[in-house]
């Protein structure tokens, strides 16, 4: 955990609740200097001191703990490898990562960024693959030709076939060029899509 993020959410904490650091050291029976410093990042709260806080400034410590965004290259990088469920069902690709950006987007430091940017481009590829399935299906079952073309002497039933089993290697290659660019600390990029999540 970073101490500026702790840091910061205990001056907010604190303004919130119409303390000044005298009277915060004051509620919580610690030193001034100590709560200067915890808010000044130089330090981190532990063990007494932090549950002192906690109840001066009505919060439990855990609460306190889990307010301050936490790095974690392990669960950007769980992110990302999540959507690589889309190979079992591809809704999965969706429902997974969504769940797991979820219950961590307030807690890692970038992971809802990135949870966005991923979320929107599986959706949008869902949405592409379910039209070419669509589309297959419509023309085996139908007979329907959907749209008029065909390049190098193939029909359009054989290029939506063909279109599936690419888009789903593309999909995968995104997920782990993606995977790492995260463990890398870069930032993720998941496009074309469209953006459904701001």
């Amino acid at each position: 955990m970073k101490n500026i993020d702790l840091a910061k959410k205990i001056k907010e904490l604190r303004t919130r609740k119409g303390f000044s650091q005298d009277e915060l050291a004051e509620t919580a029976q610690i030193n001034l200097r100590t709560v200067q410093r915890i808010e000044g990042g130089e330090t981190e709260p532990r063990g007494d001191t932090l549950k002192r806080l906690a109840n001066a400034l009505t919060v439990t410590p855990d609460e306190l703990i889990d307010w301050a965004e936490q790095e974690d290259k392990g669960v950007l990088i769980l992110l990302n490898l999540s959507a690589l469920s889309f190979i079992a069902f591809p809704i999965l690709g969706i429902i997974v990562p969504l769940a797991l950006w979820f219950l961590k987007k307030d807690k890692i430091k970038n992971l809802s960024e990135m949870g966005k940017r991923l979320l929107n481009f599986q959706i949008s590829w869902c949405m592409l693959i379910f039209l070419c399935y669509g589309l297959t299906v419509a023309g085996l079952i139908f007979g329907i030709k959907v749209v008029s073309f065909s390049i190098l002497g193939y029909s359009d039933l054989e290029i939506f076939i063909f279109m599936i089993p690419v888009l789903y290697i593309a999909n995968g290659i995104f997920v782990i060029i993606n995977t790492y660019r995260s463990y890398k600390g870069k930032t993720v990029f998941y496009k074309p899509a469209i953006r459904f999540l701001r």
